[in-house]
């Protein structure tokens, strides 16, 4: 929680220090300062909430690195300064967070500390330099490439930012987050850059009126975005509808499938899984147990972990048929077919799945002692059946008060949202 209140005490410092400064000497081009005020709390009104995308509000971001990126309003120098860059964006975010503050989507702290910190990194590197002249040779391509290196070393700061405060939020390691991070900034996060840097550019020659302009490329790219985060929700809860058809047959216990796929979800970002990653082990944990419905004779209470290896190598590979049959990501397949394999030819997914079924398995009805004795006999059979590493992985995720079932910042490009299910607090006794 160190890194956490550094990263908060910085943004707070920073805010309240561009806040006087801008209160003593006064606003430098009011005009300006309000059209990208009001461009901001606009992209801010209609930011997506945070388990759809980590690039919750991509007007906003793009028109804030605009305004800390612009050196002149239609030929004429602007002479706005880092702290005023900051005090607008700052108080823009704020006013247009209100109606979400309002219905409850209350955007976080972290939200606003990513924002100021990353602009005002931005302010400072360029509007320092850029009032002093120094840019004024600088024509062309020459002051395009300028302005997409710092756009560049901005995407780096803000990913590190957003990794570094999602690690201390979820304790996931830090490194696959940085890496998720890093992949956003492929997709919508470079449709941000670009809409910013082109923002910037544009105004310098043509004055404000190109705000309306340029914004319309990137209101269209949210909207598809969105769509296609709609899509990939419907497509989920597709799949869990039908993971549930084996409860509903009475082949699984209630929530069986949601808590497996819970706690693999924390293993896996332990593990160190991520983006596509993830969203197979997901799918495949949700799905592990399809192959009971093919069963003559149900197993007694779903149990598969106890069956003969023939068995569960048989129920495996019914089920990895079945999932093949649904149309479903064939990586998906391949981990449920694989589950009943030997621990050491198995994918890292398909070893999770395993052991997380096993661990739920043997601490159903176990009493309050039933997830140390499980986690014991895991780790007694772990160099047979159970991969050391994922055992261990699961016993500390296991020592997170409730820490695993938390949901992470998630991303439109490669971020994942864990399952959210009431009845899992019973597995943090471990």
């Amino acid at each position: 929680m160190t890194a956490l209140r550094l990263i908060h005490g910085a943004a707070a410092l920073t805010a309240a220090g561009s806040l006087a400064a801008t209160l003593g000497t006064g606003l430098t081009g009011r005009g300006v300062a309000l059209a990208f005020g009001v461009l901001i709390a606009v992209g801010e009104l209609t930011r997506w909430s945070d388990a759809e995308a980590g690039r919750a509000a991509p007007l906003a971001a793009a028109g804030s690195l605009a305004y800390a990126l612009l050196g002149d309003d239609a030929g004429r120098p602007t002479g706005h300064h880092a702290d005023q860059v900051v005090t607008v964006v700052l108080v823009a975010s704020v006013l247009g967070a209100v109606p979400h503050i309002w219905s409850g989507r209350t955007p976080t702290l972290d939200h606003l500390a990513r924002r100021v910190l990353t602009v005002g990194f931005a302010a400072v590197c360029f509007q320092p330099l850029y009032n002093q002249r120094l840019f004024a040779s600088w024509n062309g391509p020459a002051y395009a490439l300028l302005l997409i290196a710092l756009l560049g070393l901005t995407g780096l700061c803000d990913a590190v930012l957003a990794a570094a405060l999602a690690h201390c939020r979820t304790h996931w390691p830090f490194a696959p987050l940085l890496r998720e991070e890093l992949r956003g900034l492929l997709g919508i996060g470079s449709a941000v850059g670009a809409t910013g840097a082109v923002m910037a550019l544009a105004v310098a020659v043509v004055g404000l009126w190109a705000l309306p302009v340029f914004c319309l490329p990137l209101l269209l790219t949210q909207l598809s975005v969105r769509r296609y985060a709609a899509v990939r929700a419907t497509y989920r809860q597709t799949i869990a509808s039908l993971a549930r058809a084996t409860e509903i047959a009475g082949c699984t216990p209630t929530g069986h499938a949601r808590r497996v796929a819970a706690l693999s979800l924390a293993v896996g970002r332990d593990l160190g899984l991520a983006g596509g990653e993830l969203t197979v082990l997901e799918y495949a944990a949700l799905m592990h147990d399809i192959g009971q419905l093919s069963l003559v004779d149900p197993v007694p209470a779903g149990a598969t972990a106890g069956l003969p290896p023939a068995q569960q190598r048989r129920i495996a590979l019914l089920g990895g048929a079945v999932v093949r049959q649904t149309g479903v990501d064939a990586a998906v397949a391949v981990v449920v077919e694989r589950q009943a394999d030997p621990c050491r030819e198995q994918p890292l997914a398909a070893r999770i799945v395993r052991a997380v079924n096993a661990y739920e398995e043997k601490t159903r009805d176990a009493g309050p002692e039933g997830p140390l004795r499980a986690l014991e006999e895991l780790r007694l059979t772990a160099a047979g059946d159970y991969a050391p590493e994922v055992v261990e992985s699961l016993a500390r995720v296991l020592a997170q008060p409730r820490g695993w079932c938390r949901t992470a910042p998630a991303q439109g490009d490669g971020r994942h949202t864990a399952l959210s299910d009431p009845t899992l607090g019973w597995v943090t006794h471990g």
